[in-house]
């Protein structure tokens, strides 16, 4: 899944959440000179290297992307 097909809700829950995580001591999926929590969640998510599920209900459907 491309970073692209988020939505803007997804995409920030998405990246505050990782950076959460980086800012508490999680290991970082990319090489990068930032030292911002924040900044380095970006990077990770512009480069599909977060790790994430994001789950979709239309109706009686779920979709995990």
């Amino acid at each position: 899944m491309t970073a692209t097909s988020y939505t803007r809700y997804e995409r920030a829950r998405i990246v505050g959440a990782r950076a959460l995580q980086i800012s508490m001591g999680a290991p970082v999926l990319v090489r990068t000179a930032k030292i911002d929590p924040l900044d380095i969640a970006l990077a990770e998510f512009d480069e599909n290297r977060v790790p994430s599920t994001v789950r979709r209900q239309f109706g009686n459907t779920v979709e995990d992307l």
